[in-house]
């Protein structure tokens, strides 16, 4: 991962936090039952979800910080702490997290109650 931090997002302006304006701040559960190809959609926390055994997500705070909720023991979720950022001016954001290192999530679509990312390696 480069110390240099790429352009802006479009309609974000230079140097605001990395989310503002985003769209995709806050907590996200994945709604695995909806992902299609290789699309992964998430859902807000309130979403009547399905019952399953565990449900991993994701959290994008507007301060750059990350969180990877991973199912632990016993379907408790786990927190994996990590950072984000734009990764380029197309919406792709650049996670690295203690245990998973860089990956880069394409953000394909952000509503208020959905999100659709693609996931791919960091170059």
């Amino acid at each position: 991962m480069s110390d240099q931090m790429p352009g802006p997002v479009p309609g974000q302006m230079p140097g605001t936090p990395p989310g503002a304006g985003h769209g995709v701040t806050g907590r996200w559960m994945h709604s695995f039952e909806e992902d299609h190809d290789d699309v992964l959609v998430y859902r807000p926390p309130d979403h009547d979800f399905p019952r399953a055994r565990g449900r991993d997500g994701i959290e994008f705070a507007p301060d750059g910080s990350f969180v990877e909720w991973a199912i632990g023991r016993g379907d408790a979720q786990e927190a994996v702490p990590g950072r984000w950022r734009t990764a380029d001016a197309g919406g792709a954001l650049e996670v690295t997290t203690e245990r998973g290192g860089a990956q880069v999530l394409e953000v394909l679509s952000a509503t208020p109650d959905r999100l659709e990312v693609r996931r791919r390696a960091a170059q």
